[in-house]
């Protein structure tokens, strides 16, 4: 058995192609298309976006840097002892990617469960669902990377109360 290529993965002459190790790979998202890399420094961060008190989002994939994308990334920091409005995000799921600190996560209709997660955890927020980031460091901040699945934020800050009928003490799932 030698290698062969991929033929279900080839397309038109017109595509170009990458033929590595056996498998075609398109170089390209459209044929013909003005496609280019992105690249947002850190000075370009914009908090020219939706925010939640306790919190401070930057975007840098997003439209207002004229980068045209089907998701919205930024970076997200919540500083010490500090905690945000509960919220969500409507209609987007998102990832998170820890960088640096620990957070605490409440999530559910009545605030019903948390989870902890530090430095090089990855989190899934699904669409719709009410949570809440608290920083329980006295003195560092936590700061995720953030991907959202709509390129424009979703932000729906609910109020103070809205977990009134809380127990105190919610469910939390540890970190391994």
């Amino acid at each position: 058995m030698g290698s062969k290529p991929n033929v279900s993965l080839m397309h038109p002459i017109a595509d170009r192609l990458a033929i590595q190790r056996g498998v075609a790979i398109r170089t390209v998202s459209q044929p013909g298309s003005d496609s280019t890399i992105s690249v947002v420094h850190p000075a370009e961060l914009s908090s020219e976006t939706q925010q939640t008190p306790g919190s401070l989002r930057l975007s840098a994939i997003a439209a207002m840097h004229g980068i045209v994308s089907s998701l919205w990334a930024g970076i997200f920091v919540v500083e010490p002892s500090a905690k945000t409005g509960i919220h969500h995000h409507g209609e987007q799921d998102t990832v998170v990617y820890v960088l640096e600190g620990e957070a605490c996560v409440r999530w559910g209709n009545l605030g019903e469960h948390s989870a902890t997660v530090g430095a090089g955890d990855f989190l899934h927020v699904p669409a719709w669902l009410p949570h809440q980031e608290l920083n329980p460091s006295k003195d560092r901040p936590f700061r995720w990377v953030v991907v959202r699945s709509t390129p424009e934020p979703i932000v729906v800050n609910l109020p103070d109360d809205f977990w009134a009928a809380t127990d105190p003490k919610p469910i939390e799932r540890k970190r391994r």
